[in-house]
């Protein structure tokens, strides 16, 4: 066995990147071969320095990965953010520290960039909290029944507006508009890439591929206000009745009209008896878009997109406040990147935030300033599981009226 200071870890040369690449589909558990057209695909992804690999001689033996990325804080603004992904070590080579060595490399990388945020999706809840990261957004998933949702099966009153069937080059040139919009207006929601377009659409495959189907919602005057990937299985029952199922890839909306015609429209499909939503907002308006709303039933709920902050002081001023108030933040981080004691001052029209001697209202971990950052968690809340410190009485709830936000934030993708 290797000892960890045998074990060599540093970015990757392209010559790696195969090897590399076998490395990552080992740690997801998939076949460990890299065929040359997923190589081929995937080269184009390929950024010096930003791809680190842990060797045991030749072998690698553990991998990392991270690219430019924006999230939209509250209040619309696009915040660069350094993304995490790829992220495994072989079963040979655990607890030796390899991840630890990663992810400090990266961080610290980030930091000097300028980045605000580290982002990632965690495959494990318990590993990225003691490297500061926290949940910032959940998702959920729906189960439609059909039959039971009270939805007039004939299709949407569609008001002047239109729902069409296009082709993946359609959805290449109006999907990145359309994401623009609705990312803006949603607290969570990250940047998405040409290549990234591509890998939705097929004209990139990593993975073994079947079209979608794709619909566009466009308002009576003309503007695309919804793009919905779907597709279809096809079951029958013994007595040769339809049991088909639905199973949406993604759907973007800028406009809740948008959303209700979409769904609406799934729904009304012949022989589609249930609808699996995909990945959902917590606080997603499906439910209550249907006649019968415990017609769609939670399938699944877990946390998604997890944020770490490298500059507490821009990321607190990066986004918008509904009240108006002041708190003295103590922020604990042990890696020594952010820790410290800030005042943000803050109100609908912006907010500053400086560090400060002041006496501390909230004594808090980096870690669960990140679930606050959003606006989806309570001060309140992480007060009374004993992971937020109320230095003075009742600032917790001036924190939640300050923080809080009216819709929960949502990160509709993976990555």
């Amino acid at each position: 066995m290797s000892a960890p200071a045998d074990l060599d870890v540093r970015p990757i040369t392209e010559a790696e990147y195969p090897e590399w690449l076998r490395a990552v589909r080992a740690g997801f558990l998939r076949e460990p071969v890299v065929s040359a057209a997923e190589l081929e695909a995937r080269r184009g992804q390929f950024e010096p320095g930003r791809f680190i690999g842990a060797f045991d001689g030749d072998r690698c033996v553990a991998t990392f990965r991270s690219f430019a990325q924006e999230v939209t804080a509250v209040g619309g603004r696009f915040v660069a953010a350094d993304a995490i992904s790829a992220v495994t070590v072989t079963a040979t080579h655990r607890r030796r520290g390899l991840l630890t060595r990663m992810m400090d490399e990266d961080l610290a990388a980030a930091k000097e960039r300028g980045d605000v945020l580290a982002t990632l999706i965690a495959a494990e809840y318990g590993i990225y909290g003691r490297y500061g990261f926290g949940p910032a957004t959940s998702g959920t998933e729906w189960t439609i029944d059909v039959p039971r949702s009270g939805l007039d099966p004939r299709g949407p009153d569609l008001d002047g507006g239109r729902i069409d069937l296009v082709d993946p080059d359609d959805v290449r040139e109006l999907g990145p508009g359309l994401h623009d919009r609705m990312r803006r207006a949603t607290p969570g929601a990250i940047s998405r890439d040409d290549w990234r377009w591509q890998l939705i659409t097929g004209a990139v495959r990593t993975e073994p591929w079947t079209q979608p189907f794709f619909a566009v919602y466009r308002a009576p005057d003309g503007t695309v206000e919804g793009l919905m990937a779907y597709d279809v299985d096809e079951k029958w029952a013994d007595t040769m009745q339809p049991s088909n199922t639905a199973s949406v890839r993604s759907l973007i909306a800028s406009s809740p009209a948008a959303e209700r015609a979409l769904w609406h429209y799934l729904c009304s499909i012949d022989w589609v008896m249930r609808v699996k939503s995909g990945w959902r907002a917590p606080d997603d308006l499906l439910p209550h878009l249907l006649p019968n709303p415990p017609a769609a039933r939670i399938t699944m709920h877990a946390d998604w997109l997890w944020v770490r902050i490298l500059d507490v002081v821009r990321a607190l001023e990066a986004r918008t406040y509904a009240g108006e108030g002041a708190l003295v933040l103590e922020v604990v981080d042990g890696s020594g990147m952010t820790g410290g004691r800030y005042r943000l001052d803050a109100s609908p029209d912006g907010a500053s935030c400086t560090t400060t001697t002041r006496s501390a209202d909230l004594t808090l971990d980096v870690r669960e300033l990140a679930t606050l950052w959003l606006g989806d968690e309570s001060a309140v809340r992480l007060a009374a599981l004993g992971r937020v410190r109320e230095e003075r009485a009742g600032a917790g709830q001036e924190a939640d009226a300050l923080l809080r936000t009216s819709r929960r934030p949502w990160c509709p993708d993976m990555f």
